[in-house]
Parts: C-alpha cells; structure tokens; sequence
C-alpha cells in the first residue's frame, strides 16, 4: 500500500494519527488519496510511485557545475567528504535523463540509505574495501563497473575526467532485480489545513558550513521554495546553478551528525545517522529546532520540537545537510546575509 500524507492538524503535541507508537510515520488516509513516499504529493504516475528508489552519487566539486539532476530528485542528501561535500540524490517520482557528474561512493552511504528498501546506486565506483561494503548490503550495485555498459553511462565532452561521467535514470531503473519495491515513506507531511508550530521561527534563510563549501538556503515566498547558493572560491555567494536552474527545495533538514573515519577507508568521514542528535528544519519559510532519532539505518529519521510534537514537512522535495554541530546561523527576516557570520565549525 502506497503511503499517504496525514490530514490532522498541526499542534503542540504528538498525535498517533500521524505516526506510529515508536513516532516513524504511518500510513493514514486524507484526502489527497495515494502520495509519493518521498515526497508526499498526489500520485500522478502509478508505476513511478511502485518503482524502487534510485540513488546517484554526484559530484560538487566546482569543476562538475552545472550537475544534471539535483531539481529532481525526491531527496537529496549533502555529505561531509575529504575536504569537500558530495550528493547523494534519491529518486523514485521522477527520473533524469543525464544525471551527474558521477563519483564514487562512501561507506556512510549504506547507512544513509539503508531506510530505503534496497535502492539502486548509481556511482563512478571505489576503491577496494569500499566496493566490498557496497556489495555486501542491501544497497544495489548499478554503478559504472557493475552496470556492465547497461546503466546509460557516458562521458560528457563538455567536462573534464573525473567531472564528466554522466549516467540515465531510464537505463539505471531497468537494472532493478525482479521483486523490487518502492521505499517506505520517510517522513510526515503537513495537510494544507495545518498551522505551522508554535515553535516556527520566521526567517528569510540559513548559512551552513559544510567541509570547504558555505551554502545560503534562502526563503523565496513567491514559489515557496529554498533557493541554494554558496560561496565560489572568491568567497562571493553565487545561485548553485543546475542543469534546470537555480537549485530549489520546499525542505531543508539540517542534521547535526558525528563523522568518524570509516573503517574501509581512513581518509574518509563516516557520518552517523543512527541514534540521536539535534539539528533544524526549515520548512515553509520558518525555522524549527529540532531533536532527530534513528534506532536503525532501516528506520527512517524521526524530527521532534521542543514541544516533543512531530515535525512535519510541506509535500514536495527534500534536502537534508549532514552537517557538523553548530553549523548553522539564522538569518532573519530583513537581514542582510553578508552581515551574519558564517558558523565556524
């Protein structure tokens, strides 16, 4: 059965007609019908909302702007690498014909993605230990290698090795095993009847430092989106452009996590997503703090206000930041974003 978006109100507390006794969202009736799991809008497509989830691995160095992709994938997960960030983008409602630039993998990717029920991963590939791991969860492996030329892999002209491998979601779907399902819905959605909580703050947006890239999510009310820019190596903030404009979200969840070195690969940070942490969501142009919980990486995040209600999104696609503790600063509304500091973390 297809998740649906619950239609109680918003308040200051919790309500088990939105989620189940343990918080994690439920499957209720409203009626807007059948929704996307990751998004939480009205299915216009029924075999896209009974696919598998895909998820691409791209490249934000910036050698590989403009991506292709980024506005349509359903979630999109921004981690900590080596002195740099990278995406992971989730897709299941809609595809895109290329995505990329494509890269390698981590193994903090398993665990961000194991609440997925066994997506594809689309990737450029990795060392040896790291392609070990991958291959040995419930992630699977459609990457550049493994595809064995059935992914739509391709070099661009345009971009430069190792900014230019580009893939197809079309092709990469076709890669599913037989038996594969869509993902469980990840988060609560609000109804168009519901309040914003008392513990939403108005703002006109947030900085956030990540490893080597700020980026500025700022409210624009007249599409009711975030728009993504970050700073260019003249430390001037610039729109992060992509391959259908300026980067643009209705959520943007920050999550302070704690990044340890992985195990298959020292160099690199290994975020942790289970257990519990703090953090913000930005969500229909205010800015709630907010409590995360994850007993497992097959459990999907549970966001709570200091009222200890459930948080919930506006229908529509989804950034989260795995970002490092106190890395984000408020902007206010009528505020000049160069006056505010970015967090030093």
């Amino acid at each position: 059965m297809l998740s649906v978006v619950a239609s109680c109100g918003g308040g200051g507390s919790s309500s088990t007609a939105d989620t189940n006794p343990d918080g994690t969202p439920v499957d209720t009736t409203s009626s807007l019908g059948p929704v996307f799991p990751l998004l939480g809008t009205p299915v216009t497509d029924t075999a896209a909302a009974s696919r598998v989830a895909l998820a691409a691995k791209i490249d934000n160095h910036p050698n590989a702007r403009p991506q292709a992709g980024l506005n349509k994938a359903d979630i999109v997960f921004e981690e900590n690498v080596e002195s740099l960030t990278r995406f992971a983008a989730v897709f299941q409602s809609q595809g895109s014909d290329p995505v990329g630039p494509l890269r390698s993998g981590r193994t903090q990717d398993i665990d961000i993605l194991g609440a997925y029920n066994k997506p594809l991963f689309a990737w450029s590939g990795g060392n040896y230990r790291v392609t070990k791991a991958i291959n040995a969860s419930d992630l699977v492996n459609v990457g550049y290698s493994a595809s064995r030329g059935k992914g739509g892999y391709y070099r661009a002209k345009d971009k430069k090795a190792p900014y230019n491998l580009f893939a197809k979601t079309s092709d990469l779907w076709k890669l599913a095993p037989e038996g594969s399902g869509p993902p469980q819905q990840q988060f609560t959605y609000r109804s168009e009847s519901d309040a914003k909580p008392a513990t939403s703050v108005a703002v006109d947006g947030a900085k956030v430092s990540m490893y080597n890239v700020k980026v500025y999510w700022k409210w624009d009310a007249a599409s009711g989106n975030f728009l993504r820019s970050s700073e260019n190596v003249k430390r001037v903030l610039e729109p992060h452009m992509t391959d259908d404009g300026q980067v643009n979200t209705k959520n943007v969840v920050v999550l302070y996590v704690t990044y340890i070195r992985s195990k298959a690969d020292r160099k690199s940070p290994h975020a942790v997503t289970t257990g519990d942490g703090t953090g913000y969501v930005m969500t229909d142009g205010g800015l709630i703090p907010i409590t995360w919980t994850r007993a497992a990486r097959t459990d999907p995040f549970i966001f709570k206000d200091a009222n200890g209600a459930v948080v919930r999104l506006t229908p529509g696609r989804t950034w989260v930041e795995l970002a490092w503790k106190n890395s984000l600063a408020q902007v206010d509304p009528g505020v000049d974003p160069a006056k505010v500091a970015w967090p030093v973390v």
